[in-house]
């Protein structure tokens, strides 16, 4: 039983180094391809292979489909005090589609020159969709968008929308307990 248990240990660590250490892709003198931790000495042509990034931990109760959508296509919805009515839609139609995304509101007048600096927009609401810069709310073209970057057109069954807020219980005061 010790046995196992060791062979099992030792096993575990070695598929973490080896993962750590990385996987390269070689070819010998006689013309073979080779996969390992490490290339041989007389390798020719030795190259580290590289993978996608992992995806990020909060995305984890998401669709495989929403998740690549929104790895390919990160969707940010800028907003603003001024554009109360419509940025609500815009972030309503999001939410209903079950859309991960982040919000930026513009507060100040640094804000709005840094947004027109980078995506060459000046109004809101704008939505970015990976490259895409959509301006001023229309649902029609919001929804196009979304769906050519492989968004679901409504939230899987049981999916929290984005962005809603999570209530905690105010904690007691001192003097009530």
């Amino acid at each position: 039983m010790k046995m196992l248990v060791f062979s099992i240990w030792l096993f575990v660590f070695a598929i973490n180094s080896a993962h750590a250490d990385g996987l390269y892709r070689w070819i010998d003198k006689e013309g073979k391809v080779h996969y390992g931790d490490k290339p041989a000495e007389d390798a020719i042509n030795a190259e580290q292979k590289k993978f996608a990034a992992p995806v990020s931990a909060g995305d984890d109760d998401l669709p495989y489909s929403v998740r690549k959508a929104k790895q390919e296509f990160p969707v940010t919805l800028y907003s603003a005090q001024n554009c109360a009515d419509l940025c609500d839609q815009g972030r309503a139609l999001l939410k209903q589609r079950g859309i991960p995304f982040i919000e930026k509101n513009m507060i100040t007048q640094d804000d709005f020159d840094t947004f027109k600096k980078n995506t060459g927009g000046d109004s809101v609401p704008s939505l970015t969709v990976g490259k895409t810069l959509l301006t001023g709310f229309d649902s029609v073209q919001w929804n196009s968008e979304l769906d050519i970057a492989g968004y679901p057109k409504t939230a899987p069954y049981g999916m929290r929308a984005p962005g809603s807020p999570v209530v905690k219980p105010a904690a007691p005061k001192e003097n009530e307990k």
